[in-house]
């Protein structure tokens, strides 16, 4: 909650003008039934009728001050408690935007929608309250204990000896809700999950039929949640009677006693009826203590988890010890040294194992190999997503890691095997907000074979594109995709699987159109057929994260034994087995 709370610091003179209007507005509320047990045993008594006028007007006047206390003081803290949640809200999400590839695993992208939601509205719930209720109800706690003491201590005695027993009773429901408001935590972040894949796999459940399968998913884990909300909440809603009863006690038995009190003359009628109005404020005041406690309680779980993440340090990604850049003149464009990576423990096996190659200026790697073989791993270390566990890369002769990330991501454009389009048009989605000029935007498409389609449009290149690209096809949103990453003409350019839903024709056009329109770019190309990878510079045969075969396509049919049977396969020379 430390951290939380220091988002306040900047607003501690609006917090402080807040609570000083609070403040006048309890004290005219506690005022109220002093006046009156003054009026009732001091002045009516007297007969006056403008001393009764009198007091009478000045008890107005203190419940219109209070009462417009209370409205402007609240109006600041709703405002007070807005403008903290923003920048709470916008500082987790740049962090979020900040964190490396594995912090995000760690974390995982449902859990992190919890938190930027469901988690800053408990924030801000809790502290608006706080500021309504943090003066007003303490005050009107503590100034009803003092004024019923100077009303008459006996009675005070009797209200005394309920506070320890309120207090443990507080102690001991706040604890354990606490612990359970945690768990309603992760099991939302459970169902956000669930949430999340089911719509984002809308089509492929319909495909299958398994909407009845994933609506029974959707119901534990939406049921598990309830379970686990309604027994927090029901630790909680104990505190609520178990005050009652406490204080309820309290007050009859200072009714009995103050009964017994005016019998014998050693109270006056009027300080009982200011004593039970002022016993009446403190039951409400501890009411709202309560309620505050409750907030408080969840919202320590939300302010946990936000602290979790605003906490993470920014994973710096050195160079492993021991490893320094080949010397050589001139560098390579592009070099791997002896590179090896695991996602988890390095023991339990490689995702890539003791990578080595170098690129030149304009050549073009190709990466070929089995699922789960490793390529897509490669391009993740190129842009620096994890620290590498072993080896160097270098780019240009400088190793990745002494590059800063501006600085780094200027030297890619990326397609990635699932990418994202955003609702736009179709100039928005390749320019991404860099303000590229015209021309550039046009080669991009133009190159990427997507010029055809978009000039059919009425609205060329300003023709709408729907949330996902929806209204395109698969051919149309690769195409596009393309046009994006070559748009900013970048020294090297990864098309990880890129042209899947291309036919061979444009494959071949496309990579024509590269090699023409940007010829000092990088090209690296992941693909599943060979066809896309055979004319490239080098090919990089991947088997189980290891390097089976480095070389020309000429040389990889002769000495890739892998390599060899994906072509026959492909290209249909090799019979197909049948069972």
């Amino acid at each position: 909650m430390r951290t939380v709370l220091s988002y306040l610091r900047p607003l501690a003179g609006r917090m402080a003008v807040c609570f000083g209007i609070k403040l006048t507005g309890t004290l005219m509320d506690l005022a109220l039934p002093w006046i009156l047990a003054h009026l009732l045993d001091e002045v009516v008594p007297t007969g006056s009728r403008g001393a009764i006028l009198f007091w009478g007007v000045a008890m107005a006047l203190c419940a219109l001050v209070a009462w417009l206390g209370n409205v402007v003081a609240n109006r600041r803290a709703s405002g007070i408690s807005r403008d903290a949640t923003r920048r709470i809200r916008h500082d987790l999400y740049r962090k979020v935007g900040e964190l490396s590839s594995r912090q995000l695993d760690h974390l995982t992208i449902p859990s992190l929608i919890s938190r930027l939601t469901t988690d800053t509205y408990h924030i801000n719930q809790t502290l608006g309250r706080i500021q309504r209720l943090g003066v007003r109800a303490p005050l009107l706690l503590l100034g009803g204990i003092l004024v019923t003491l100077l009303l008459d201590w006996r009675l005070s005695l009797v209200l005394l000896a309920t506070l320890p027993f309120l207090a443990l009773a507080i102690r001991l429901i706040s604890a354990r809700g606490l612990r359970r408001y945690t768990q309603v935590q992760r099991l939302l972040d459970a169902m956000v999950r669930t949430v999340r894949d089911d719509l984002t796999g809308i089509r492929v459940i319909r495909a299958l039929g398994k909407a009845d399968f994933e609506c029974g998913r959707f119901r534990r884990d939406s049921e598990a949640l309830s379970r686990s909300q309604i027994r927090a909440d029901s630790i909680m809603a104990a505190m609520d009677p178990t005050m009652q009863l406490i204080l309820n006690l309290g007050l009859t038995a200072v009714i009995l006693c103050g009964a017994h009190w005016v019998s014998q003359g050693v109270t006056r009628p009027g300080s009982i009826i200011a004593f039970l109005t002022y016993f009446t404020i403190i039951l409400n005041a501890m009411m709202s203590i309560n309620k505050m406690f409750v907030m408080i309680t969840q919202a320590s779980a939300s302010a946990s988890r936000i602290e979790e993440v605003l906490a993470l340090p920014t994973e710096t990604h050195a160079a492993s010890p021991g490893q320094t850049p080949p010397a050589e003149t001139p560098p390579p464009h592009l070099a791997f040294s002896h590179v090896s990576f695991a996602y988890s423990n390095p023991e339990r096996g490689h995702a890539l194992h003791d990578l080595s190659l170098k690129l030149a200026h304009g050549q073009t790697l190709g990466i070929i190999g089995t699922t789960g073989s490793g390529k897509t791993t490669v391009i993740q270390l190129l842009q620096r997503l994890y620290p590498l566990d072993q080896g160097i890369i270098t780019l240009d002769g400088q190793p990745l890691e002494a590059l800063d990330e501006p600085t780094l991501r200027q030297h890619f454009g990326v397609v990635f095997q699932s990418d994202a389009f955003f609702a736009g048009t179709i100039r928005d989605n390749i320019d991404l907000g860099r303000e590229l000029p015209t021309h550039d935007l046009e080669l991009a498409a133009q190159t990427a074979q997507a010029e055809d389609f978009i000039l059919a449009t009425p609205e060329g290149y300003d023709h709408p594109v729907h949330a996902k690209a929806a209204n395109l096809s698969g051919g149309q949103r690769q195409r596009l995709l393309i046009a994006r990453a070559l748009a900013a003409h970048p020294p090297i350019l990864i098309l990880d699987d890129a042209s899947s839903a291309l036919d061979y024709r444009t494959d071949a056009a496309l990579r024509a159109a590269i090699r023409q329109n940007y010829p000092d770019t990088t090209v690296i190309l992941i693909a599943q057929r060979v066809s896309s990878v055979r004319h490239a510079d080098l090919i990089l045969v991947l088997d189980h994260g290891r390097t089976a075969e480095l070389g020309s396509h000429t040389q990889l049919l002769r000495d890739c034994p892998l390599y060899a049977q994906l072509d026959a396969i492909q290209t249909g020379d090799q019979p197909h087995e049948t069972a």
